[in-house]
């Protein structure tokens, strides 16, 4: 049956209407020194060229796909050549300013699974499975549904504990992992414990817990650190003071 070309203009508008629209992540530096954020695209294309700097108090916005995902993080105290290559004291990802690898541990990471479609969910989350070094909180600033913040406003580095501290010749710059720091299933969460039933809150899981209450402290610490929201973008601030970062 032949389409009435007067249902065309709503056709049209249903079509333009069920479309997923871009995501766009505003990344804001609110430390007291500059920053070099890695980002490695799990789906999708690279955003910001895999890495770049950012000088305190500046901000730059990234565009994402629907379907896009991938990981970001602060990397600190970074030196790099004209070429790109160079060093950066934590977070590196294998000596290069564009990220092609993950940030060396330990490193605060923000993860995202941006949905694909209008009618769908992205998840998000702040984690310290990795450790910590920066910092970070994540703030939809639209959308509907939970849209929880996510993020580790409380400076870990301070309260780190001394067997899992990383020094430079001046201060704490980094704050490992138990799993990093003693390499044990218990706290690594494989081996005979590795479900979540046999991997529970640790001692040092439960320091990083109480201190960022909205970032993943663990492996299994789904239930508490794990963010959904739809049709939103994003606030992702290096050093918050505050949720409303």
């Amino acid at each position: 049956m032949a389409i009435s070309p007067k249902l065309f203009p709503l056709l049209l508008l249903f079509s333009l209407g069920s479309v997923a629209s871009a995501t766009v992540f505003s990344i804001n530096n609110q430390c007291t020194y500059t920053v070099w954020p890695g980002i490695l695209s799990g789906n999708g294309p690279t955003l910001g060229g895999g890495g770049f700097s950012l000088n305190s108090g500046q901000s730059v916005k990234l565009t994402a796909q629907p379907g896009w995902s991938g990981r970001l993080w602060a990397r600190t105290g970074c030196n790099f050549d004209p070429s790109g290559y160079g060093t950066c004291v934590t977070g590196d990802c294998g000596g290069s300013l564009n990220c092609t690898l993950g940030g060396a541990m330990p490193a605060t990471l923000a993860e995202f699974t941006i949905a694909s479609g209008p009618t769908n969910m992205d998840f998000y989350d702040v984690s310290l499975v990795d450790g910590y070094n920066v910092g970070m909180g994540v703030k939809a600033t639209s959308g509907t549904g939970d849209c929880q913040y996510a993020g580790c406003v409380a400076d870990l580095n301070r309260d780190c504990p001394k067997e899992m501290q990383v020094t430079d010749s001046r201060s704490v710059v980094a704050c490992k992992s138990a799993c990093a720091a003693f390499n044990t299933d218990e706290f690594c969460c494989t081996g005979d414990h590795s479900t979540p039933q046999t991997c529970s809150p640790t001692q040092y899981s439960a320091l990083f817990k109480n201190a960022c209450p909205t970032a993943y402290s663990y492996a299994y610490d789904d239930a508490s650190s794990t963010c959904t929201c739809s049709g939103s973008d994003y606030l992702i601030t290096f050093c918050p003071t505050g949720r409303d970062d």
